[in-house]
């Protein structure tokens, strides 16, 4: 039995397929979840900007941790050079301390680009560029949970679509929570993780992975 498709057929196909916007999967650009590192050492596939960074075990479940002191901002980058058509994402697990919190954030484009933070103190997430606040919402984060965070840098016919979203329980929200539309190509630069250990606990960094979108 034949089991070819005539060409009308397959050019049928293809052109539905484009008309409704369908998108190829994902391509995994890096992953690291720090279950076959050995020892404490930082993997040499990451820059450490600044910061006491070790990989730590706990309950089986291995990871990269920041200290909780000293109290600054520090971070490490990974993953190609690619700053558009990129997602990053990352679990992060932090506690608070009586009123302290920590601030943490996930970001592409290198030091100066994009970053989705999750700030506790004001229970908001907050999506920047270049340290500059472009859009915000609302987030009820919970002590001594794993926040999972995804980033992402699409261009469009208006510019570039910065969009985030974050959740600590449940599937993952199919729509994004915060959304800035910018001008030009951005800046380019690898993604990376960023800890500010307010609260004099240590935050620990999980499941680190950028992927290419259309």
């Amino acid at each position: 039995m034949d089991c070819t498709l005539p060409i009308w057929v397959l050019i049928l196909l293809t052109a539905t397929v484009s008309c409704t916007g369908v998108r190829a999967d994902p391509k995994p650009l890096f992953s690291q979840d720090f279950s076959n590192v050995k020892g404490s050492d930082v993997p040499d596939e990451f820059l450490v900007l600044d910061g006491q960074f070790s990989v730590k075990e706990e309950g089986g479940n291995r990871f990269l941790e920041l200290p909780g002191s000293p109290l600054d901002t520090f971070g490490v980058m990974f993953g190609p050079n690619e700053s558009v058509g990129v997602r990053v994402g990352a679990r992060v697990f932090a506690t608070k301390q009586g009123r302290k919190f920590p601030t943490f954030e996930v970001g592409v484009s290198g030091v100066g680009g994009f970053k989705l933070r999750i700030a506790p103190a004001k229970k908001r997430m907050e999506l920047l560029r270049d340290g500059e606040v472009r859009a915000t919402a609302a987030f009820e984060w919970k002590s001594g949970e794993w926040t999972n965070l995804r980033l992402q840098v699409r261009k469009s016919a208006e510019g570039l679509k910065v969009e985030g979203r974050a959740w600590q329980t449940g599937d993952e929200p199919s729509e994004w929570m915060v959304t800035t539309m910018e001008k030009g190509d951005g800046p380019g630069g690898k993604a990376g993780v960023w800890g500010m250990p307010f609260a004099g606990t240590p935050i620990r960094f999980d499941d680190l992975t950028v992927t290419s979108v259309d």
